[in-house]
C-alpha cells in the first residue's frame, strides 16, 4: 500500500493488520480535511482482500482525537453526499458496516466527535489512567450530531446516556468502562502489548466468519442507524447558528479550543462555568 495521508498514517503490521495513527497536531482535532482523507481510508479498506482488523490510535498520549473543528474545509462537513447522507454519517455508518474488524485503542482525550469516532468501531480499549471520554456539545452550547444520541443508550442504558450527554463532562476511563461506553480498561504500561496481542489473535482467524459474525451481529443490534444519524447531523448544522451557541463558541475560542490550553485539558470542568470564565488561555 502506497497511499499516504496528512492527518494520518498507516501502518501495516501484516497484510491482515494494519495500524491507523491520527496525528494532527498540536491536540488530533477532527476537521473537514479529515474528512476526504477518511473516505479515501475507507475505501482502502473495503477493497483490500486480506485485511482482516485494523487498530485506530493516536501519535499523541494527550489526545486521541480531541473534538470538531471547524478550521478547515468546513463544506466538506455540511454538504451531503449525492444520496442525501452527510459526510461524517457517511464515514461512522461506513465503519459501522465494514467488512474489517476495527478497533480503537484510546489513549487521551476522546471527546464530541472523537468519542462518535470510537463508538462507530467495533471494539473500544481504553487507556486506564490516560483515557477521557466526553460528549461535550450540550455544555458548548450544541447537541450531539454525529452517532452519539443513537449509539451510546444501547451501551449505557438511557439514563446514563442522559447524565453522559446533558452533563458534558470528562469521564475517566474506569468509569466508561462500567457504563459500558468502553470494552475494557488496561493499565497504560500494558496497554500496546495487549491491544496488540488482541489485534494478531483476530487478524490470524479466516476472514469469512470474522466478517459474516460482525454483519450478523449488525443485522441483530442497532449499529446501523444511518437514517436517525443523518436527522441529529442536519439539526446539528442547523443549530451551529443559533446565537446562544455562536456566543458560546466564541468564548471557547478566547479561551484556547483547538490548542494544547488548559482548556482542552480540562474541557469537562470548564464548561461548568464558562461564560463566567475571563477569557485567558
Amino acid at each position: 500500500m502506497t497511499t499516504s495521508f496528512r492527518q494520518f498514517s498507516v501502518r501495516p503490521q501484516s497484510p491482515a493488520y494494519w495500524r491507523v495513527t491520527f496525528d494532527n497536531p498540536p491536540i488530533n482535532v477532527l476537521d473537514g480535511a479529515t474528512i476526504p482523507e477518511l473516505q479515501q481510508l475507507l475505501d482502502l479498506m473495503d477493497s483490500d482482500p486480506e485485511l482482516r482488523v485494523v487498530v485506530f490510535d493516536s501519535a499523541n498520549p494527550e489526545y486521541f482525537i480531541a473534538h470538531f473543528s471547524a478550521a478547515a474545509g468546513v463544506d466538506t462537513i455540511v454538504t451531503p453526499l449525492p444520496g442525501g447522507m452527510y459526510p461524517w454519517v457517511d464515514i461512522v455508518e461506513r465503519l459501522a458496516r465494514l467488512p474489517v474488524v476495527t478497533i480503537a485503542a484510546i489513549r487521551g482525550r476522546a471527546r464530541g466527535v472523537g468519542s462518535e469516532f470510537a463508538l462507530a468501531c467495533d471494539i473500544r480499549f481504553a487507556s486506564e489512567e490516560k483515557a477521557i471520554l466526553a460528549q461535550i456539545e450540550v455544555g458548548a452550547g450544541l447537541f450531539p450530531g454525529g452517532g452519539a444520541i443513537e449509539r451510546l443508550p444501547h451501551l449505557t442504558g438511557r439514563g446514563r446516556a442522559f447524565e453522559i450527554i446533558l452533563g458534558s463532562d470528562d469521564f475517566d476511563a474506569s468509569t466508561a468502562e462500567r457504563y459500558g461506553w468502553v470494552n475494557r480498561t488496561i493499565p497504560d504500561a500494558e496497554f500496546e502489548k495487549f491491544v496488540n496481542r488482541f489485534a494478531k489473535r483476530v487478524a490470524s482467524f479466516d476472514r469469512q466468519p470474522l466478517r459474516e459474525a460482525k454483519r450478523l451481529l449488525n443485522t441483530h443490534s442497532a449499529q446501523s442507524l444511518s437514517a436517525a444519524i443523518n436527522e441529529s447531523q442536519k439539526a446539528f448544522f442547523s443549530a451551529l447558528s443559533w446565537p446562544t451557541t455562536i456566543t458560546r463558541a466564541q468564548k471557547l475560542m478566547e479561551l484556547g479550543s483547538g490548542q494544547d490550553s488548559d482548556l482542552e485539558r480540562n474541557y469537562g470542568a470548564r464548561l461548568g462555568s464558562l461564560m463566567d470564565e475571563p477569557a485567558t488561555k
